[in-house]
């Protein structure tokens, strides 16, 4: 009977003692190290990649839920800054206390079936418009103004009758200052 025998070209001992030897052992060691451990990452990635992507596309959920209560807000939000740019004039106009004081004046004359549409003050005189229920209204309104000592000069600047309601006139009266 024969035996076999097995044939080891590199004898161990011999191996483990050179430096060649060693070093190769110790690269062969670490470098089987280092692969393991780039495959742990590379599946901790592959892995990871589902979890992304189900958070992914539960952010774009939540942007379209938030993007649609912001465009049903965007009539509301369009009202509260016209009211805001309205209450800033207001208080701008408040600040001075001579258009104030004017204000209060020209709306303690105004006859009680009319009524301002706009008002606009400059530096030295102010524009009235409004609607009134009849043109005796005007002159009472144009005479109670001609009457307050603080106002140089009151007139007429224009008169018209509305198109949507026949019933009502129109008017605009300029003072100075």
């Amino acid at each position: 009977m024969a035996k076999t025998r097995s044939i080891n070209l590199l004898p161990q001992e011999e191996f483990d003692v050179s430096v060649v030897g060693r070093i190769l052992k110790w690269a062969m060691g670490t470098f089987r190290i280092i692969v393991i451990i780039t495959e742990m990452i590379v599946m901790g990635a592959f892995l990871s990649r589902f979890w992304l992507d189900a958070r992914n596309s539960d952010l774009n959920d939540l942007i379209e839920v938030k993007s649609a209560q912001i465009s049903s807000q965007s009539d509301f939000e369009k009202q509260f800054r016209g009211l805001q740019e309205k209450l800033n004039i207001v208080e701008e106009i408040s600040k001075d206390n001579k258009f104030s004081e004017i204000l209060s004046r020209v709306s303690s004359k105004l006859p009680p079936d009319a009524s301002f549409s706009s008002l606009s003050f400059q530096e030295s005189s102010a524009q009235i418009k409004g609607v009134a229920g009849s043109e005796f209204a005007i002159m009472q309104f144009i005479a109670n103004l001609d009457a307050e000592k603080l106002f140089k000069e009151v007139f007429l600047g224009s008169v018209s009758q509305s198109e949507n309601n026949p019933a009502l006139t129109i008017f605009a009266i300029d003072i100075k200052y």
